[in-house]
């Protein structure tokens, strides 16, 4: 299970948005895209997404910019995943295969289900908030 390019661009904005959730701090794209060290058209692209998908918020005008709610600080990493990559992310086959199941599975089909309902789990358990902290304290990263 691989999550897109623009799955974990998304996330890694989130994540950001949330350092800066306690401050009431609002970002702007190019803000988000030079921190995150992303293509400027493809956060911003990103951003509207998830804004539509109730993952972030915005305002407009001078005073505006990309923000999180209380909710939104306190959601699972899933939200934004599923909100990019559809609810399906979880339910590929490692092979790539369009009907892959357990009446008619691929050659990695058992194995490859064990670790992709581990990471779905891990994905679901972790808030923004807990990779929030991390990156504000230092001991991880959101760009290299």
């Amino acid at each position: 299970m691989t999550l897109s390019n623009t799955c974990k661009a998304a996330i890694k904005a989130v994540i950001y948005l949330a350092s800066k959730h306690h401050d009431n701090v609002k970002s702007t794209i190019k803000e988000i895209a030079i921190e995150i060290k992303e293509n400027e058209h493809t956060v911003g692209k990103l951003l509207q997404s998830l804004v539509r998908q109730g993952v972030i918020n915005s305002n407009k005008g001078p005073s505006g910019g990309f923000y999180l709610t209380d909710d939104q600080f306190n959601q699972p990493i899933s939200a934004i995943i599923f909100a990019i990559d559809g609810k399906n992310v979880f339910n590929k086959c490692g092979l790539g295969l369009e009907k892959c199941n357990e009446e008619h599975p691929c050659p990695l089909h058992f194995e490859f289900k064990r670790g992709r309902d581990i990471i779905e789990k891990l994905y679901r358990k972790k808030l923004v908030s807990e990779l929030c902290a991390s990156v504000n304290n230092g001991e991880a990263f959101l760009a290299y």
